[in-house]
């Protein structure tokens, strides 16, 4: 089926999301949609999915107009939409999430799982998905449930497949796959569009490419461009996508973690007896798919989780039972993974959330009063050293992009003088410009003797930040490993295989 965007123009009061986009993408044809962050790139496929209705413009599948009032009317015409974060009932079974909303009854009304079973069979077999239609979701890996939700579209005949961000909780090796899964796909006539921020996978699967910035397609390009050229047309500027560091220059050992387990939510490990050392002046990165205990390891670095054995010194300091305050104070910075639920008050001003972690005394406080002028004054000097892109010191930060946000937490976290950095997906759903600049100002930190450790589930980013990589898998560390260790080798570790 061919999709035709013509005009597409979307606002929210005065922000226009997407303004006036052309859009085609051919029967059996891989389309990537890129940008940066907060480009227009999901409104848009919101707007095709029937969840947001158009302002202005129109869509055409097989040069016939449609209007969709909501997903169902989408649906219908034969359009799926895979979403980043998955829609599935964990303890349902893989047929019945498949037939959800759809489901096919027998003579009296009841439902009718043979049926569904056997679509969920027809649709595994044609396409190579290996999916059991008994098995309970909750009970699969996440690249699992993803073909799950890839086949709840093409049960119900979807010609074209909009899959936003779908490699972003996968390992390689899954991700590999999902690109064959879309090879074979488009081969069968499945037009695809493909939303995603990884200029390697673009290269390496779209047959076409088109480039989203501030709400208007820039242009076209062919996955053979380089990834600088993309880049450059994603933010409109040269944008060095390397991580430029020298050889490390290794100091004492900052942070010393012993046989430690933390207890999760569910009365689970979530962190199962891990230990590693950091010394100065490296970077430790601790990759692995999201929810496999890094969250919660990082949590009980800065003592916002409880530790329920094992020991975390930074030095000479023991730090396992502190307090969040008491970890500030030994100076640990922390940059965590949800800036907006964690790492900033929204409400707040620039100058505001840059002074949260120490408004309580110098440089910010005179006894029990703040120095307004001290604040302001250092406020200005930080947005211009992390080149925070906002009218003023006074803007409120949920005003601010995604990416000038992280520069707000980045810039309040490294201006301290610091005995360790912590960062949690540093650069998550941040542009490459953004990414750029955060990644330098991490290997600085490293480079002035301070020891590092990142958290990412981003194995580009791991490669190139990481002195060391450390792998988690199920709340335990299955290796230490040195950086030049090959993505292939870091993916088999990230399902599970001990280095």
């Amino acid at each position: 089926m061919k999709l035709e965007l013509r005009g597409i123009t979307k606002r929210f009061g005065s922000l226009t999301a997407n303004d006036s986009i052309n859009l085609v993408v051919e029967s059996g044809e891989i389309h990537s949609l890129l940008g940066e962050n907060g480009a227009g790139k999901s409104t848009l496929m919101n707007v095709l999915y029937g969840l947001y209705t158009a302002d202005e413009g129109e869509i055409l599948l097989d040069g016939v107009a449609h209007k969709f009032s909501g997903p169902g009317d989408a649906m219908a015409a034969g359009i799926g939409m895979v979403h980043q974060h998955f829609m599935l009932i964990p303890v349902f079974t893989v047929a019945e999430n498949v037939v959800l909303g759809n489901e096919p009854t027998g003579a009296l009304g009841t439902l009718n799982l043979d049926v569904a079973r056997a679509r969920v069979r027809e649709i595994s077999d044609r396409f190579g998905f290996d999916i059991d239609p008994d098995a309970l979701v909750e009970d699969l890996p996440v690249g699992a449930q993803q073909r799950v939700e890839i086949i709840k579209a093409l049960a119900r005949d979807a010609k074209v497949l909009v899959l936003d961000e779908p490699t972003a909780v996968l390992t390689p090796q899954e991700t590999d796959e999902l690109m064959e899964i879309m090879r074979g796909l488009a081969k069968s006539g499945t037009s695809i569009v493909f939303i995603t921020h990884k200029l390697r996978e673009v290269q390496a699967v779209a047959d076409t490419i088109t480039v989203i910035r501030l709400g208007k397609v820039v242009g076209e390009a062919k996955p053979t461009e380089s990834a600088a050229d993309l880049a450059s047309m994603m933010v409109g500027r040269a944008v060095d996508l390397e991580v430029h560091k020298n050889a490390p220059v290794l100091g004492d050992k900052g942070l010393t973690v012993t046989n430690l387990t933390v207890v999760g939510d569910r009365h689970d490990k979530v962190v199962d007896d891990v230990s590693f050392t950091v010394h100065g002046g490296e970077v430790l990165a601790i990759a692995g798919v999201q929810g496999n205990g890094q969250t919660e390891l990082a949590e009980a670095l800065v003592g916002l989780r409880g530790v329920s054995s094992g020991t975390i010194h930074l030095g000479e300091l023991d730090i396992t039972a502190s307090s969040v305050r008491e970890v500030i104070d030994a100076g640990v910075g922390y940059v965590p993974e949800d800036r907006k639920k964690d790492g900033l008050v929204a409400e707040f001003s620039i100058a505001e959330n840059l002074m949260l972690n120490k408004s309580f005394g110098a440089p910010f406080a005179k006894g029990a009063l703040i120095d307004f002028a001290n604040r302001d004054r250092i406020a200005d000097e930080l947005i211009e050293e992390y080149d925070i892109r906002t009218p003023g010191r006074d803007t409120p930060a949920g005003k601010l992009s995604g990416g000038n946000q992280q520069k707000v937490v980045v810039a309040r976290e490294l201006s301290r003088d610091l005995n360790l950095f912590i960062a949690s997906q540093p650069t998550r759903g941040v542009d490459v410009g953004s990414i750029e600049f955060i990644h330098e100002r991490i290997i600085q930190t490293r480079d002035a003797g301070k020891p590092v450790v990142i958290i990412s589930t981003e194995l580009d980013e791991v490669a190139g930040l990481a002195d060391r990589i450390a792998v988690m898998y199920r709340g335990r560390i299955v290796g230490i490993v040195d950086a030049t260790t090959s993505r292939e080798t870091l993916g088999q570790m990230m399902a599970g295989v001990s280095a």
